[in-house]
């Protein structure tokens, strides 16, 4: 699969915001997982081959790459630190159910008692550190977010985020690095497009390589 999508951001005041912190961001991760549950639970069997906004993938491929996320974070805030979680379980017979399972598991993982007090490893991002975990959870968030509008633009639909989760989303997309990097094989990220006089999910969508307007 490519890899210019996430892996590892309406209504919102477009000044710069602070990252949320602590209990704040679990609470905001969570409103984007139920979100992208939401969404996702409007695929059919006849919509896993549609194109999405991540360049080359379809939808079946979208929502593997979720679901391996959602098992690889969810292991990172175990205390894991090894790359089997993070692989996508290809070939599933009900996909849909699949990312389902694996959005509880997360959202339960993240919920355990003490789990704001550590790190996580998150191996495809940096194997040689580990991040707070209200950082990396602020990773997990700006992720869903923007996979929740790749499913919702894949079925020509919307999506819905209120401002504050909005306002978590920019503040961690305008702290990803932008330059050569991103033209890499195997970046994170494609390219920054230029953004202006736009809404905050706009100026996320942006920031991190992707067209607003999509598929234009």
């Amino acid at each position: 699969m490519p890899t210019n999508c996430l892996r590892a951001a309406s209504g919102a005041s477009r000044d710069a915001a602070a990252p949320p912190t602590g209990e704040e961001v679990r609470a905001l991760d969570a409103d984007a997982v139920r979100t992208s549950l939401e969404v996702v639970a409007r695929v059919t069997p006849a919509d896993l081959d549609r194109a999405t906004p991540c360049a080359g993938w379809t939808l079946r491929d979208l929502l593997a790459h979720m679901t391996a996320q959602h098992y690889g974070f969810a292991a990172a805030a175990r205390g894991e630190s090894g790359l089997e979680p993070w692989r996508p379980r290809t070939g599933e017979h009900d996909p849909v159910s699949a990312y389902r399972c694996s959005a509880e598991r997360v959202l339960a993982a993240f919920a355990e008692a003490g789990v704001l007090d550590g790190h996580f490893r998150l191996p495809e991002i940096d194997a040689e550190r580990s991040f707070r975990a209200a950082r990396a959870i602020g990773f997990h968030l700006v992720d869903y977010v923007v996979h929740s509008w790749d499913v919702a633009r894949s079925l020509d639909a919307t999506v819905d985020f209120g401002p504050r989760l909005l306002d978590a989303a920019l503040a961690v997309a305008r702290a990803v690095p932008d330059g050569p990097s991103r033209t890499a094989p195997a970046a994170a990220f494609a390219p920054r497009i230029p953004h202006s006089h736009g809404t905050p999910l706009e100026e996320i969508l942006t920031l991190l390589g992707r067209s607003p307007a999509w598929p234009e």
